[in-house]
C-alpha cells in the first residue's frame, strides 16, 4: 500500500509512559506508510525520555503539551496551531482524553479523517464516561476501532453504537523472536535450573501481580516468579512477598528496555490482571514462543493461542495454581508464535488502520 509522502497523520494519546497503548502507537509509527506525529497530552519531552529512554529514537516525532489537570480549553487551542504547524491530515486518537481534546481540535480546524481506537471499555461502565463519549461520538464523528471482540460488544451496549471496526493489536514478530533460555536468565541475572515464570505489566491492583505472588507461594522454591515493570504498588507487592516468606522466589525487575530478552528467559508468562482491552505482553510472549496464561477478562482471551494457552478465573489463587501446574507438567512441541505470526502481527495491524486512513 502507498500513500501520498506528505500524508502526516497525529496520534494523540493521553501520555507517553510505558504501556499496551503506548506501545502501539509507537509500532505504529515505524510500520505505517506515512509521516506521523505522536502528540502526548500530559507531560514533558525531557520527563519522559527520562522514564522510557526508547522515546528517544523518536525524539523528532513526539510533542508534548503537558496539559494541567482538568478540563482545558486552551490544550484544544494549541492542538490547533500544532495541527496546522505539522500539516496534518488525518487524526487517530486512542482513548477517551484524546478523543475530547484531538477530536474537537481536528473539528475546529476541518481535519475530516477521524479514526478512534478503544483499548479497552471498562471505563464505560462510569456513566459521565458514558455520557461524555455518547456526545463526542455525534459531535466529532470518527470512525470507531475496537482492539478486540470483546471491547467492540461493549462499545455497542454502553454506547448504542453499532459501527465499529474490531483492528487487533499486533506485535512485531521480527523484534519478539525466541531465545537462549539460559543466556537470557544471565543476562537478566535471574536463576537457572528453576521453573521461571514471568509477568509484565505496570504494577497496579489492576493487573493482579498479587495474586500470582499468593499463587507462587503455594509452590516449593524451584518455581520463581519475575516481574517486569513499575507502579504504585510496587513496594506492597515486595512487603506481600516478605510476609509470605518467598521473597527468594520473586524477582522484582522494574522497568525493562529489552523485553523480548525478559520473554526469552521465561518457562511460563503469566498476565492475572482483573481488567483488560486486548493486552500486548501476553503476545509478546508467546511470539516468543512462551505459553502463556491469563485470566479470562476484557479481551485477554483474543490475546491467547488456545492450543498452547489457559484461561482461568479472575482472583482464583486455587485455579492459578492448577494452571501452573498444568503447564509444568506439559510435554509439547507446538509454539504459541505460530498464531501470533498469523494472526496478530504488527504489519497485518498498521495495513488494516491505513486503509481507514487512506485519502
Amino acid at each position: 500500500m502507498s500513500l501520498h509522502h506528505t500524508t502526516v497523520v497525529a496520534q494523540v494519546v493521553q501520555h507517553l509512559r510505558p504501556g499496551g497503548i503506548e506501545t502501539m502507537v509507537l509500532s505504529l509509527l515505524k510500520h505505517q506508510p506515512f509521516k506521523t506525529i505522536i502528540f502526548s497530552l500530559e507531560g514533558t519531552k525531557e520527563e519522559a525520555i527520562q522514564r522510557w529512554p526508547v522515546l528517544e529514537q523518536v525524539r523528532d516525532q513526539i510533542v508534548f503539551l503537558n496539559k494541567p489537570s482538568g478540563l482545558s480549553w486552551l490544550t484544544v487551542y494549541r492542538l490547533c496551531l500544532l495541527f496546522k504547524k505539522y500539516h496534518v491530515c488525518a487524526l487517530h486518537s486512542h482513548h477517551i482524553g484524546p478523543l475530547v481534546y484531538g477530536g474537537i481540535a481536528a473539528k475546529f480546524i476541518g481535519i475530516t479523517k477521524h479514526v478512534h481506537t478503544e483499548h479497552d471499555a471498562w471505563h464505560l461502565i462510569n456513566i459521565k464516561h458514558r455520557i461524555l463519549q455518547k456526545f463526542l461520538l455525534l459531535l466529532v464523528k470518527p470512525t470507531v476501532v475496537a482492539d478486540a471482540l470483546a471491547v467492540a460488544n461493549k462499545i455497542k451496549f454502553y454506547l448504542n453504537h453499532h459501527d465499529v471496526t474490531l483492528i487487533y493489536n499486533g506485535i512485531d514478530t521480527t523484534k519478539f523472536i525466541p531465545g537462549n533460555r539460559n543466556s537470557a536468565r544471565h543476562h537478566l541475572k535471574l536463576p537457572t535450573g528453576v521453573v521461571l515464570i514471568g509477568n509484565a505489566a505496570r504494577l497496579e491492583v489492576v493487573k493482579g501481580q498479587d495474586v500470582l505472588i499468593n499463587a507462587i507461594s503455594q509452590f516449593s522454591s524451584s518455581i520463581h516468579l519475575a516481574i517486569a515493570g513499575d507502579g504504585s504498588c510496587a513496594d506492597l507487592l515486595k512487603a506481600q512477598a516478605v510476609k509470605l516468606n518467598i521473597e527468594h522466589q520473586i524477582h522484582f525487575l522494574g522497568q525493562l528496555d529489552d523485553m523480548t530478552n525478559f520473554y526469552q528467559s521465561l518457562d511460563i508468562f503469566c498476565l492475572p490482571s482483573r481488567q483488560e482491552g486486548l493486552p500486548l505482553s501476553p503476545m509478546e510472549a508467546q511470539a516468543c514462543g512462551i505459553p502463556t496464561l491469563v485470566t479470562n477478562v476484557g479481551g485477554s482471551a483474543e490475546a491467547l493461542c488456545q492450543t498452547t494457552g489457559l484461561l482461568i478465573e479472575q482472583d482464583n489463587v486455587e485455579q492459578l495454581v492448577n494452571a501452573i501446574e498444568t503447564m509444568i507438567s506439559r510435554s509439547t512441541t507446538v509454539t504459541p508464535r505460530q498464531f501470533i505470526a498469523q494472526h496478530r502481527n504488527i504489519q497485518g495491524m498498521a495495513n488494516a488502520y491505513a486503509k481507514l486512513i487512506s485519502p
